[in-house]
């Protein structure tokens, strides 16, 4: 512990998680121990800001057509499946063998439908829909996160990274015949082989698509020389395999595109098959109930709504058009105490991953050419040391590596970091430094501020 840079206000709850957290261990065992845990030194996260939404609805600009596609493929994104559509309230088809949940919006719902987790999960009544006999794993509660699972090794030792989805499809009244187990997750965290995610919001994702590769390491070589002064190696893109161009959705930026994202999400987290990812992942016998692709594009509609773009589009498609078409999140109207934050932000050093502005490239959807947004992100890879760890590689990531995650929309999450280990944004930003992060000395900055100036730059993030 001699290498960590922690100033005098950092817990000793947040201490602790760190090392679990760097030794691989269940953080849905620690979580808790961060919440509020700063207000002992006068800071305070005051929590969900309140009011309006300021998300989940389409970009301005858009035309009519647009406009009705985005209705639809809203309503498509939180459409709920069932094995093979013979279950009441869930028209959808193709969910399992395995699976995390039954529809997209049940876990991209805070503080609209494309959000992030909620406040209470609803993932303990989705483990039991339709006489379903699941356990419901003991990092998933009532008030916390949804997260998905990832082991790290497999049992011979190589790595493994993978989703393991948290529920079977064994028990329910439209899955006659399955008996698969869920994966022994008790045995996972005492081996302290398994690590966690919480879903991403998707708000104002099309702009982030549509941002030139040029224009982000550009934004990100203008601050390379204030980024290194303060310890933060130029941020490193990930990128793909098969073009070299940079990847940019999840955690660790290794999505390509939205479509891709869409095709994956609905593969790994509902167990759906798709055009994009035609093969189940478990392919056991007497589990498998339909032809697939489970999803694929539409040759005849029986049900058509405003929107024939979307109804001949398969569902893959749907998400991804709700995604590229959403507006980006609205932060409140700045008073006093949020300029102050916002300046203080940048003079600590945060501003130099959490860059604010990028300009997107021109456009075939309206209200997206040639648009300067702010996401507050460098959509770069950077090392966040032995505290943050998750020993997953994916793409160009290694184990220590994030993006830096866009902070638009962020005074609206209830749950932080990668695997949602606090609702404190106090204990969320310490969580930044530990041996080897590239946030060290920024930390370090922000604990020798006066207390009013941290406390400003709190209420500047609940404001976004």
């Amino acid at each position: 512990m001699t290498n960590l840079r922690f100033s005098g206000r950092t817990s000793v709850g947040t201490v602790a998680l760190l090392v679990l957290a760097g030794s691989g261990a269940a953080f849905g065992q620690a979580a808790s121990s961060t919440a509020s845990s700063s207000a002992a030194f006068g800071v305070v996260d005051p929590g969900v800001r309140g009011g309006p939404a300021g998300a989940g609805g389409m970009l301005s600009g858009l035309t009519t057509l647009q406009q009705q596609f985005f209705t639809s493929a809203q309503a498509r994104f939180q459409e709920v499946d069932s094995v093979s559509g013979a279950v009441t309230g869930a028209n959808g088809s193709g969910l399992g063998p395995r699976f995390n949940a039954d529809s997209c919006a049940a876990c991209h719902q805070q503080p609209a439908v494309g959000g992030t987790s909620p406040a209470t999960n609803p993932l303990p009544a989705i483990a039991a829909k339709a006489g379903a006999t699941n356990t419901v794993p003991s990092f998933i509660t009532a008030n916390g996160p949804i997260r998905e699972a990832r082991f790290i090794k497999n049992p011979n030792g190589t790595p493994d990274g993978g989703v393991h989805d948290l529920f079977v499809i064994t028990g329910r009244t439209d899955a006659t015949g399955c008996n698969i187990q869920q994966p022994n997750f008790a045995q996972a965290i005492q081996q302290r082989n398994i690590i966690f995610r919480i879903p991403t919001p998707v708000f104002g994702a099309g702009l982030l698509e549509n941002i030139p590769d040029g224009n982000l390491k550009a934004d990100s070589t203008n601050i390379s020389g204030p980024q290194a002064a303060l310890g933060i190696a130029s941020g490193q893109f990930n990128t793909s395999g098969n073009d070299g161009t940079i990847t940019r959705f999840g955690w660790k930026a290794q999505n390509k595109s939205l479509l891709i994202f869409s095709g994956e999400a609905y593969n790994v987290e509902q167990g759906v098959t798709s055009e994009a990812f035609p093969n189940e992942r478990d392919d056991t016998q007497g589990c498998v109930f339909n032809a697939t692709p489970e999803d694929s594009t539409n040759l005849a509609v029986s049900e058509p709504t405003n929107s024939p773009a979307s109804d001949f589009s398969s569902d893959v498609v749907n998400f991804a058009a709700f995604m590229r078409l959403s507006a980006a999140p609205t932060p409140v109207a700045p008073t006093n105490q949020t300029v102050q934050g916002s300046n203080q932000f940048v003079n600590v050093g945060c501003g130099r991953c959490h860059i604010p502005q990028h300009t997107t490239a021109a456009s075939p959807f309206g209200g997206q050419s040639n648009v300067t947004l702010t996401p507050l992100s460098d959509i770069a890879l950077h090392n966040m040391g032995f505290g943050l760890q998750d020993q997953i590689s994916q793409g160009g990531a290694n184990g220590q590596q994030f993006r830096s995650a866009p902070l638009w929309g962020v005074g609206q999450r209830v749950f932080f970091l990668h695997d949602g280990r606090t609702s404190d944004l106090v204990a969320a930003i310490e969580a930044h430094a530990s041996q080897g992060s590239e946030a060290n000395q920024v930390i370090s900055n922000f604990n020798l501020l006066r207390a009013s100036d941290q406390q400003a730059i709190i209420a500047y993030l609940r404001s976004l």
